[in-house]
């Protein structure tokens, strides 16, 4: 599983430690976790993998443009060899993440990619329900990939 983050602030740190801590949990087993900054993950990193998992802040009403890049390098490279590959996202913001989980949204039903858990977005300080939810996503989509 690709874990492909842009994690710049504390709160996104947080959320992305639950989701690793989740997805390497003793009970998952099986299933190599190779994690990824936006701005390093390649197409070869993408067609390693079996599933994806990402995050991100909202900015400026999108997502980050970090992210933003990871798609557009591996977009057209990707397109034929990933369709129906599981994934899931989470994405946090100061008050609104409206704009990036549409674009999150549209480039992955673009790219056929099957969303295997719901997404967690959260605005403000994540709380313990919204670390437990990212927990959660790290494990349900590795579980979801153990041989």
């Amino acid at each position: 599983m690709l874990i492909v983050h842009h994690t710049p602030s504390p709160n996104c740190q947080a959320m992305f430690e639950a989701v690793v801590s989740g997805a390497t949990a003793p009970e998952i087993e099986g299933v190599r976790v190779v994690r990824r900054a936006a701005l390093a993950a390649t197409a070869p990193d993408v067609l390693d993998a079996d599933g994806y998992l990402l995050g991100a802040p909202a900015n400026l009403g999108y997502m980050a443009g970090a992210l933003k890049h990871f798609f557009d390098q591996v977009y057209y490279p990707c397109l034929d060899e990933t369709r129906g590959r599981p994934f899931g996202y989470f994405v946090h913001g100061g008050n609104d993440v409206t704009g990036a989980v549409r674009g999150i949204e549209a480039i992955t039903t673009g790219l056929g990619w099957r969303r295997a858990a719901d997404a967690v977005t959260v605005t403000g300080e994540p709380g313990k329900a919204d670390i437990e939810a990212c927990w959660e996503l790290g494990a349900t989509l590795a579980a979801g990939l153990m041989a």
